[in-house]
């Protein structure tokens, strides 16, 4: 059990794993900070945190673990704010969906205190954020990738790895860039598109009139265009050449079907549109494949 978990950012993502913690009573006291005072306010009226921090270092003071769930451009500044009061036996990770940056952000910000922290990477979410949506069983049965630092003590690295654990989640291992290259695949892209999507929907004359016909097709895949934008800005710039780099893979296919419609090739189209299809549903969701939960002692 962690004597005080300190939570800088008590949104959506770090609130939910104070309530997880708590639920699975992995510890005695959560102390949070948030850049808003009235964000902090509402995740102590919410059971959320125990007790309200004036600043990221006041909330690390006295922790054993620390969560930063900051936009990742504030990984730096926050890691900075707080280094003096991280020891040897701190555990320090944060939620960030890209991992180059912040690996070089803890680098710059932390010295000698870097073997703390362990970068970590939940996948799970909402598109509605704020810590009014905080969720105890957020990341029951998500997967979650650590990309320890060569610096990082094997003990910290082991205990991160136990608490994701003991919140029922699937814990992966990767090095930063397979990381980001991957999730600029499989979520960055995917959320450029529906935003880019809804847009070019939205912009026409009609767009208005052609959505109210919208059925369950639109309303999917649009779902993610919802998310928070400041994040997701932050999350594109971040990972910005690996994702231009999905961006000319997804072009080379939407060529093939805008080929094969402009030449009227129906043998064409089809086979495109069988491959898909039967990729599909080969495919398996990574959080489909649960596992018995294993609670073990962090």
């Amino acid at each position: 059990m962690f004597q005080q978990l300190g939570i800088i950012g008590c949104g959506l993502m770090g609130g939910s794993f104070a309530l997880a913690l708590k639920k699975a009573g992995l510890v005695r006291r959560v102390v949070g900070y948030s850049k808003s005072p009235s964000t902090t306010e509402a995740a102590r009226r919410l059971g959320v945190v125990d007790v309200v921090a004036d600043s990221a270092l006041l909330a690390t003071s006295g922790s054993d673990l620390v969560l930063l769930a900051v936009p990742v451009s504030a990984t730096e500044s926050t890691l900075r704010a707080i280094r003096h009061l991280v020891s040897p036996q701190t555990l320090v990770m944060d939620v960030g969906s890209t991992k180059q940056d912040v690996v070089l952000a803890a680098q710059k910000a932390l010295g000698k205190h870097i073997e703390s922290f362990v970068p970590a990477h939940p996948i799970a979410g909402k598109e509605k954020s704020g810590v009014a949506n905080a969720d105890a069983d957020l990341y029951l049965g998500s997967q979650v990738v650590l990309t320890p630092l060569p610096s990082n003590r094997p003990e910290l690295v082991q205990k991160a790895i136990d608490v994701w654990s003991a919140l029922g989640c699937r814990v992966l291992r990767m090095e930063p860039r397979l990381h980001d290259a991957a999730f600029a695949a499989v979520s960055h892209l995917p959320h450029l598109l529906a935003y880019s999507y809804f847009n070019a929907v939205a912009a026409q004359t009609s767009g208005s009139d052609f959505m109210s016909l919208a059925g369950p097709g639109f309303r999917d895949f649009t779902r993610i265009a919802a998310s928070e934008p400041g994040m997701w800005r932050d999350i594109f710039l971040s990972n910005r050449s690996e994702l231009l780099q999905q961006l000319k893979h997804f072009r080379h296919q939407l060529d093939a079907m805008e080929r094969a419609l402009e030449e009227e090739d129906g043998s064409g189209l089809e086979r495109v549109l069988r491959q898909a299809s039967e990729g599909r549903s080969r495919w398996q969701e990574p959080s489909s494949r649960r596992r018995a939960i294993v609670k073990p002692k962090v």
